[in-house]
């Protein structure tokens, strides 16, 4: 299989995660997956395979020179977005020469340029797209079709000299918990990559501090006829709350560096009603300060209406710049590669986690590379075949790279 082939043959597998079922992997079509992917490895011929329960897959391409070079991992998740469905992906490649993309006449479903005006940075390429009925999944199975396909290049072409490579496939990124059972002392490198990013040349080393908040709310609910000064809707105290979060710090008034209160969720009737929230930040002062300002919020409700408010408040993950920066010459090595295979980098924060980011506050640095896909997690997401090539010659060059400044 080439790289495309291998990419259209993993979007077949049905791999959306699942926030409902409480199990690791969280559906069963990842470990489905994984275990088709151990296959695919055992005859490539790498060593120490190895898949554990919670379909964790490992494996290792082994150094092909004797000089003291760093092992280094590369890692991909296996599973796809809850947002939109992943099953029966139909992918077609476009050859694209401009103008809007009919991914479905039937249902009108239209890749417009007015919409997606990036769209036209790729004239003159092909692109995988879908159907308009499912999104594609090169979030983030193109980054698993970049990373094998890079190993296995590696592998034909002993004469490009490499030291030991770990690679990785975690479930359940999508729902935050790629990284619950990782094995950081397993792995056993002393840096790795996540190739999960988006557009091409996107290197990326820092992201939001995050926290997710649940604000509950009780009320008492009486006779609407005879209600006067006995009723407390619990509604209308969340209505309330949320009112009083500034509209300013709302994920569609932000960009680049500035945080936010994502209202996520809200349930309710008279007696009881909750709002659900995650908490963003790139500056960790003004993380903790956004998860201050609602524990103010609460106080000053159950002053208005003692007992009336609660506030379930979790830290998710952290940017991961403080530990990468320490050691930021794993960033220059992934700069220095992108350049060499005649991509332009581009250095810029997440406004989002990663796996990398838990990772590399579990003790491995974990950057962040483009795997190529765009409009992730939705009918319209789309991956140009240029830009995932060249995430496969950057994992090679990296490998490259850090056996020739070892």
């Amino acid at each position: 299989m080439n790289l495309v082939d291998r990419f259209l043959k993993y979007v077949t597998f049905d791999t959306q995660s699942s926030e409902e079922t409480g199990t690791t992997p969280s559906t069963s079509g990842q470990r489905v997956f994984a275990q088709a992917l151990v296959k695919e490895l055992e005859e490539i011929g790498l060593e120490d395979i190895t898949l554990d329960n919670n379909s964790y897959l490992m494996a290792t391409l082994p150094a092909n020179t004797t000089a003291p070079i760093p092992t280094i991992g590369f890692i991909a998740h296996l599973d796809t977005s809850p947002d939109m469905s992943g099953k029966d992906v139909q992918p077609r490649i476009v050859n694209y020469k401009g103008g809007d993309i009919v991914l479905s006449e039937e249902d009108n479903i239209v890749l417009s340029t007015l919409m997606f005006p990036e769209l036209n940075d790729y004239k003159g390429q092909d692109i995988i797209v879908t159907n308009g009925k499912t999104l594609l999944g090169a979030d983030d199975k193109a980054g698993v079709a970049a990373i094998i396909s890079a190993v296995k290049y590696l592998k034909d072409h002993p004469e490009i000299k490499h030291g030991k490579i770990r690679i990785a496939f975690t479930p359940d990124e999508e729902i935050g918990q790629g990284a619950d059972h990782f094995d950081v002392d397993k792995f056993g490198c002393e840096w790795a990559y996540t190739i999960d990013g988006g557009q091409i040349g996107e290197l990326e080393y820092e992201n939001f501090n995050a926290a997710g908040a649940k604000v509950l709310f009780k009320g008492l609910n009486v006779h609407p006829g005879y209600a006067k000064n006995k009723m407390l809707n619990a509604c209308l105290l969340a209505a309330e709350f949320a009112s009083w979060l500034p509209a300013s710090q709302r994920p569609e008034q932000t960009e680049g560096y500035e945080g936010f209160f994502h209202l996520t969720g809200m349930n309710g009737s008279v007696e009881s009603a909750s709002l659900s929230y995650i908490i963003r930040d790139h500056t960790r002062s003004l993380f903790e300060q956004k998860k201050r300002d609602l524990h103010a919020l609460v106080e000053r409700m159950n002053e208005m209406h003692p007992g009336s408010t609660t506030l379930e408040l979790r830290d998710q993950y952290y940017n991961m710049r403080e530990v990468v920066e320490p050691k930021k010459f794993i960033v220059d090595i992934a700069f220095e590669a992108m350049t060499a295979v005649g991509v332009i980098p581009l250095v810029k924060p997440i406004r989002g986690g990663t796996d990398g980011a838990r990772l590399s506050f579990m003790g491995l640095p974990c950057p962040n590379i483009f795997a190529g896909g765009l409009n992730f997690h939705g009918r319209y997401e789309f991956l140009p075949v240029h830009s995932l090539e060249k995430s496969m010659e950057t994992i090679v060059k990296i490998a490259e790279l850090t056996a020739q400044k070892s």
